[in-house]
């Protein structure tokens, strides 16, 4: 090897050493969440007369206390001898699954560890609209999605229907704990789920259904 060779190698390897700690730092790690806190809130018709969806967010990120704290009243589990959640499903499929758009990555909220999984290291946020300019804005987008290779039982229709519902039941869970709390909150329909189910990296039995949007008022 001539002596100009040897200079390109070394060239190479120090961009090499220099550039593969930021590509490694840059991947986003799984997120364990804090116990959460189901000792505070407002009674409930107090919080049933402040339900309200709004459309005007603060940028302002949510505590990891917040968040955990959101996705337990979602469908975290509140039996832990049976594993049950805090949202009924049909058959007890637990077929929703909620995914969690931050500006950092897409995780997944895993219910039994009370933890965030690293899917897609990306911000999806502005991906989950149709063009709705606050959804970027917000710290948070909960994605609904229905696995429906957990659905074993009932006709095709039967399964739509009730996964539907089943996510229904999670984004008012997260509505109330939002109206307790003095969050900002709003479930949206409009999201181009073909767009968004690649970009999630979602297998076809894989269904979106829902986002919701989640943040500080503005």
């Amino acid at each position: 090897m001539n002596k100009s060779s040897r200079s390109l190698l070394l060239i190479g390897l120090t961009i090499g050493f220099a550039v593969a700690p930021a590509i490694f730092a840059a991947a986003p790690k799984p997120i364990q969440l804090p116990p959460p806190q189901t000792e505070i809130g407002k009674p409930l018709m107090q919080t049933l007369k402040l339900r309200q969806t709004s459309r005007s967010f603060a940028t302002k990120p949510l505590p990891l206390q917040e968040l955990s704290n959101l996705l337990w009243a979602a469908d975290g589990i509140n039996r832990p001898d049976s594993g049950k959640r805090t949202a009924p499903s049909a058959m007890n499929w637990q077929e929703i699954d909620v995914y969690v758009a931050l500006p950092d990555a897409l995780y997944l909220y895993e219910g039994k560890a009370n933890s965030l999984t690293p899917v897609v290291p990306k911000d999806l946020r502005e991906a989950t609209t149709t063009g709705q300019g606050f959804v970027k804005e917000a710290p948070v987008t909960f994605v609904y999605v229905a696995d429906m290779s957990r659905a074993t039982r009932g006709s095709e229709e039967d399964k739509k229907f009730y996964s539907a519902a089943d996510a229904g039941f999670i984004a008012q869970n997260v509505y109330l704990y939002c109206a307790s709390q003095g969050l900002a909150v709003v479930v949206r329909g409009s999201v181009n789920r073909p767009v968004l189910a690649q970009a999630m990296k979602l297998r076809p039995d894989q269904k979106i259904l829902l986002a919701q949007t989640v943040g500080y008022p503005k």
